[in-house]
C-alpha cells in the first residue's frame, strides 16, 4: 500500500518515416495496374439497377404462371 510504485520503461525509440513514392514494391504495384482494379471494386452500384432487375425477374415469374 505504502510502496513505490514501478514506473513504466521508457523506450527511445524513433520510427523511420515512409516514403511510399520510393518504395520498390508500390511502385510495381502501381505499374501492373493493381490499383486501378481497387478503385473499380469500391464503386458501388446505384439502386436503381437493383429494382430494374428486380422488376424483370417479378415480371418473368408472372409470365411463366400465366398472370401477365
Amino acid at each position: 500500500m505504502f510502496k513505490k510504485q514501478p514506473k513504466p520503461r521508457a523506450f527511445d525509440y524513433q520510427p523511420r518515416f515512409y516514403k511510399p513514392e520510393e518504395d520498390p514494391e508500390v511502385k510495381r504495384k502501381e505499374r501492373l495496374g493493381f490499383r486501378s482494379n481497387l478503385r473499380r471494386r469500391s464503386q458501388k452500384r446505384s439502386p436503381l439497377v437493383f429494382i430494374v432487375l428486380l422488376v424483370v425477374v417479378i415480371y418473368i415469374m408472372l409470365k411463366y404462371q400465366g398472370l401477365v
